[in-house]
């Protein structure tokens, strides 16, 4: 049998990516740091992030020809995006990739790269006191 190539492949494909984001978003809409920074209806933020998601993990380029180049950070520059926030978005994140199942190396993989991005995409200074 011919090993999967990319974590998209090794993981299930698309319905995995799917329900990983419904998981998510099922999270970050309940979640007081992420409410402030995401609209009321995630629909199209949750469209969005699995068009993202599959091409980030090597599937098909969906998100490239419907938005175009992902450029996040400049994407993301209107939130503000501070390392209590990344935080609350990498604990819904690792909660659904959790109640998803993906097995290990991949979860793993997943995560890592998620939290070298999320750590990119802070913007805003949390003020020390």
């Amino acid at each position: 049998m011919k090993q999967p190539e990319t974590i998209y492949e090794a993981i299930g494909g698309f319905e995995v990516i799917d329900r990983l984001v419904t998981a998510f978003y099922k999270r970050v809409g309940n979640h007081p740091k992420l409410i402030p920074v995401f609209p009321d209806d995630l629909t199209e933020t949750a469209r969005k992030q699995r068009l993202f998601l599959t091409q980030f993990f090597g599937g098909p380029k969906w998100y490239t020809e419907d938005r175009g180049h992902p450029m996040l950070r400049r994407r993301h520059l209107s939130f503000e995006i501070t390392s209590e926030r990344r935080d609350a978005w990498l604990e819904c994140m690792d909660a659904a990739l959790n109640e998803t199942k993906i097995e290990e190396p991949h979860r793993t993989a997943i995560f890592e790269k998620l939290t070298m991005t999320a750590h990119h995409m802070m913007n805003t200074p949390v003020n020390e006191k």
